[in-house]
């Protein structure tokens, strides 16, 4: 035979009664089985709070008790033939009638014992059990309804009742006997020596499953939820969560005990006692295989089985230099606890024996506190113990698996994992079984945390990186399309995962922790977004705290790059072509560099100098490996290069800075490109790379633009302006091509000093042959004095920074 427990949610409405009675009626066809039931969903929790809104001479439980006494009649409406429900209407309104004068009392006295409260709250099943099998009976199928108070005896511990195995088991048994019906078997009720109505605490009708397979023998118990059986973590908080298909019996009750909601530590010691398999299966998809859990665990491949979490704790600690060598001081410490009720959930200690830490549940604090600081009130007045410390706002994550004592490495992946998403770790524990390690960590962190575990640990070959890109202009535009064409192959060749969690431009932003389609993403950021604010941005992306987070800024805004350090004080990564930040202040340029290395997330720039070239990477790969810049010389602007390749006798300097300008090569207005300030700040940023103090204004800049160009109040003035100048252009071009020589606008760096300034280049030189919009950087340093490091290559255009940006963006994924 074989025992099915039906939870809440299974018989939460008629329609989910009429599913749970076709999945009995297809499993009475090969065996016998027994069925437990849970209250419908809710209504435990309801009258939890009935009782307290009559303890407190509140006369809304009245409301809540004509809403559950509504409830279950249309369910007996919708189930029970028409024939037949008046006599089940009118039991399911004797026992509401019931009900109600008791909590009438509890109202009257404002008083509401554990006793009365049992007996309210039982009312749930009761009145479950009794639909049910009604319901069974209404399908022709012959069914009985069980007294649990009758059968599962307990001691008068009201709230969490001890059952006497010995007394339950044999009445179960007996009754089994007596009776050729299917069971109707109410969960959750107990009755005491008295003969008084008990409950069995936090999930007491799995509990009365679990004791009714043992009693029985069962082949086998199937508890039917909501889920397609244990999943390797809370699906409501990590959306990537999965089934796990065998699980032994330690493993589950280490995953129960930290918070797995399908089941619960109770539940599965009778069925352990008595080795008899547990099923978690759903009622909405019987089809699915469920989770097995049975003497002996399955290799899945993952070095953990699951991941459970509990999301509220007390951290409590105590410390003092009297513990050091004293003994019995944990004896007291946890004698106090268990005297006043206080559970404790973890226990961390030192091995210096100068502190004691321990979890518990936030209600219990106060408590805790007061016991603690009872039982060592004469070390604390001798300043030898402290008084006890507790931190609320914390949680529990825990990772278990009886494959982790086999397997080398898993502690170490799991505090890189969080150090690499920022996360702090406030107390650790581990069993000496290796079955489980459980961290204390903030419970903001929580979910951020849960999801970072779980792709690190069972979807490791894929990493998800969330973006959030402020500016989707050319260059944003551009990254948003190569993402999307490279997607598909980053998955499969790499396993990287970018998801767009979050868009923005001037007048629109849309943050979205589900992320933004790649193919929809324009049309979604005008109708979903909301009006655009930079500084709200940032902090809802901050607020949304998902792992792996990277923060994209595709513009030239100084009031963005002043955010930066916000973003990387939440363990957010930067990447940037935005030459703001790294050319302003030194002292904010390297507050970005340490905060990033001390945050251990990525402050990225490499397209601030050379768009989609490896500069900055090969600078700090040759500063890295020991070597020494002595000088640097380059050509890092691919819009004057391109310039003063393209201007010749046929085509007018004028009209070659406005062709730069039509294939946005150069910026809208083409004076910040021609006078020389962005390629000063890259020589600048080059020479910070380097190691030097400077700041802007070190920087001697030429620039070498006619002085009513410079001045000119609009850019089509200014153009307008420029034409006057083109013969004296042709003219220096003309003479220099007699001379087999060309201009160049050279950034360069030596001693400590940068400049940047027009000059003229022999074919000698290799900045004669760069042509069209490429650039070039010569690094000569200790192991290159006299032939330099060349880098070159297109340094300029969306599509090449774009590309940059995405490399940086790879790199970060290679962590």
């Amino acid at each position: 035979m074989k025992v099915f427990k039906f939870g809440g949610t299974s018989v939460g409405s008629p329609q989910h009664i009429q599913t749970v009675i076709r999945i009995v009626k297809k499993a009475l066809e090969d065996d016998r089985i027994v069925v437990i039931v849970s209250a419908f969903g809710g209504v435990t929790d309801d009258l939890l709070k009935a009782g307290k809104l009559a303890e407190k001479g509140n006369d809304e439980y009245k409301e809540i008790l004509n809403r559950l006494e509504k409830r279950h009649l249309e369910s007996v409406k919708n189930l029970i033939d028409v024939k037949h429900q008046s006599a089940v209407t009118a039991q399911v309104k004797m026992m509401f009638n019931e009900l109600g004068d008791v909590l009438h009392g509890v109202f009257l006295v404002k008083e509401l014992s554990l006793k009365t409260l049992d007996f309210v709250m039982s009312f749930g099943e009761r009145l479950s059990a009794y639909i049910v099998a009604k319901s069974f009976l209404n399908q022709r199928i012959d069914a009985v309804l069980a007294d649990a108070s009758k059968l599962i005896k307990t001691d008068d511990n009201f709230g969490t009742a001890h059952v006497n195995l010995h007394s339950t088991y044999d009445l179960i048994r007996k009754y089994y006997k007596e009776t050729d019906s299917l069971i109707i078997f109410p969960g959750f009720i107990g009755s005491s020596p008295a003969h008084e109505i008990t409950t069995l605490g936090r999930g007491g009708s799995d509990y009365t499953a679990s004791l009714v397979a043992a009693a029985l023998g069962a082949s086998e118990l199937q508890i039917w939820t909501d889920v397609d059986g244990v999943m390797t973590i809370d699906p409501r908080k990590v959306s990537k969560a999965f089934p796990i298909k065998k699980l032994s019996y330690a493993e589950a009750m280490e995953m129960s005990h930290f918070g797995a909601k399908v089941i619960y530590p109770p539940t599965i010691q009778p069925v352990f006692n008595k080795n008899i398999p547990l099923w978690i299966k759903n009622t909405f998809n019987p089809e699915a295989e469920g989770s097995l859990i049975s003497k002996k665990t399955a290799d899945t491949g993952a070095p953990i089985k699951g991941i459970s979490s509990i999301d509220k704790i007390a951290l409590c600690t105590l410390h003092g230099s009297g513990m050091i060598g004293v003994a019995g001081i944990s004896m007291r410490l946890f004698t106090a606890l268990a005297t006043n009720k206080v559970n404790v959930i973890l226990i961390s200690q030192a091995s210096s024996e100068h502190s004691i830490t321990f979890a518990i549940s936030p209600e219990d604090a106060p408590r805790a506190a007061t016991a603690v600081e009872r039982e060592f009130a004469y070390e604390i007045k001798q300043r030898l113990v402290e008084k006890l410390e507790v931190n609320e706002n914390h949680s529990i994550v825990a990772i278990v698996g009886e494959n982790m004592k086999k397997t080398r490495g898993i502690a170490a992946k799991l505090f890189t994992t969080l150090a690499n998403n920022g996360i702090n770790v406030a107390a650790i524990a581990q069993g000496s079984s290796e079955l489980n390690i459980s961290i204390v960590i903030e419970n903001h962190e929580l979910r951020k945390a849960l999801n970072a575990i779980h792709d690190s640990f069972f979807l490791s070959e894929t990493r998800d990186l969330h973006v959030f890109i402020m500016g989707v202009g050319t260059v944003g535009k551009m990254l948003l399309q190569q993402i999307s064409e490279q997607l598909t192959q980053l998955i499969s060749e790499h396993g990287v995962n970018i998801k767009i969690a979050g868009l923005a431009n001037s007048k629109k932003m849309l943050l979205s922790e589900a992320g933004i389609s790649l193919e929809k993403w324009n049309e979604t950021l005008n109708t979903e977004g909301e009006k655009s604010n930079v500084f709200k941005f940032i902090d809802k992306m901050i607020a949304l705290n998902l792992p792996s987070s990277i923060f994209i800024d595709c513009t030239a805004n100084a009031d963005i790059a002043a955010c930066y350090k916000k973003a990387l004080n939440a363990s957010i990564s930067v990447v940037t072509p935005n030459k703001v930040a790294c050319s302003g202040k030194f002292a904010d340029y390297r507050m970005l560099k340490e905060t990033a290395q001390k945050k251990g997330v990525r402050f990225l720039f490499e397209t601030n100098v050379g768009a989609g070239l490896p500069v900055i990477g090969t600078l700090n790969d040759l500063i890295k490996s020991g070597d020494r810049i002595h000088r640097i010389e380059a050509i890092l602007s691919g819009t004057l290069n391109y310039i003063f390749n393209t201007y010749s006798n046929e085509i007018p300097f004028s009209r070659a800075v406005k062709q730069a300008q039509q294939l946005g090569l150069s910026e809208p207005d083409p004076r910040i490109d021609l006078n020389g300030v962005d390629v000063a700040r890259k020589i600048l940023i080059l020479a910070r790379e380097s190691g030097v103090n400077l700041e802007f204004k070190d920087v001697i800049k030429e620039n070498f633009l006619p002085e009513k160009c410079q001045h000119a109040k609009t850019v089509d003035a200014f153009l307008r302006e420029l034409v006057k100048y083109d013969v004296q252009f042709e003219t220096k071009r003309a003479q220099l091509e007699k001379q087999n020589k060309k201009l160049r606008y050279v950034a360069s760096y030596e001693k400590g000093k940068a400049k940047t300034e027009l000059l003229e280049f022999a074919q000698s030189h290799p900045f004669y042959w760069i042509e069209g919009k490429d650039n070039i950087v010569l690094f000569y340093t200790d192991r290159y004095p006299e032939q330099p490091l060349v880098v070159r290559g297109a340094g300029a255009g969306a599509e090449v920074t774009a590309a940059g940006v995405f490399a940086d963006i790879i790199r970060i994924a290679s962590i």
